[in-house]
């Protein structure tokens, strides 16, 4: 199951079953769990933590050094893969940093297509789909179920709620509430990512209390504050306005607009 020509770290720890492709590096510190495929020619630097059943493609760079000037390699800093993911061809995922909790994270049964980069300290739920050359800033937070079209650029610190959707080349400056379709650059909201909700089993009674949500905030020339008030009653309604209310509510870079 493991090539020849792959080099593994003493201190590495690897299940039995995994399978390591020819020319693959992995260091000291790296643990890779039952049932994972790693692919030829990538290097997994660790304190990485790897789930099962994920795939690696070839040529990818996991648990590398942050990109950020401040880091200090002094301090230990670490990568947690969930189970199940799909990492593409040429995919970077960075460790995390002291300032932003030593952690980055990605969950469980995400889609990573090629060319992604997802920096230091991001946190990434589960049942996302990057396409091809999406890229997450340091400390970008990352709900369930969010889809990233090609070539989308998220800023530092930004947050996407649950359900949003990013069009080819979006440019993400502000957090992105949860059930919002996004694209331009910078971004700008496109009403509800219907298709997405009718997909996952939204009722259409949801739907129809989501869009009026929306309204309230993008259709009635309201303040966010003002948007707060009035959505806190029709909270009471469905959960899902309620998370879409307090998404909005807990914003501190504002949202997109």
């Amino acid at each position: 199951m493991i090539h020849p020509s792959a080099i593994i770290d003493a201190d590495a720890v690897i299940a039995d079953d995994v399978s390591i492709g020819p020319g693959t590096i992995i260091g000291a510190g790296v643990e890779i769990g039952a049932g994972s495929e790693i692919g030829p020619y990538t290097v997994i630097k660790g304190p990485t933590r790897i789930g099962c059943n994920n795939k690696i493609y070839q040529f990818c760079s996991i648990g590398e050094d942050p990109q950020d000037k401040k880091y200090d390699d002094d301090l230990e800093s670490c990568l947690q893969i969930g189970d199940g993911n799909t990492i593409r061809e040429y995919v970077s995922i960075n460790r995390g940093t002291e300032n932003g909790g030593g952690v980055t994270r990605l969950g469980d049964n995400n889609w990573i297509m090629a060319y992604v980069h997802i920096a230091h300290d991001c946190h990434v739920g589960s049942h996302t789909i990057f396409a091809n050359n999406a890229t997450l800033a340091g400390h970008v937070t990352i709900e369930d179920y969010v889809i990233l079209g090609g070539f989308t650029g998220v800023h530092q610190f930004c947050r996407l709620g649950a359900h949003s959707f990013s069009a080819i080349s979006s440019v993400i400056v502000k957090d992105v509430p949860p059930f919002l379709m996004v694209s331009e650059n910078p971004a700008r909201p496109h009403g509800l990512n219907t298709e997405g909700l009718k997909r996952r089993g939204f009722s259409s009674e949801q739907i129809s209390g989501l869009k009026r949500a929306y309204k309230v905030v993008y259709k009635q020339s309201l303040l966010v504050r003002d948007a707060i008030t009035v959505l806190e009653d029709m909270a009471q309604e469905c959960e899902h306005i309620a998370q879409f209310r307090q998404f909005i509510s807990q914003s501190e870079r504002g949202i997109v607009r």
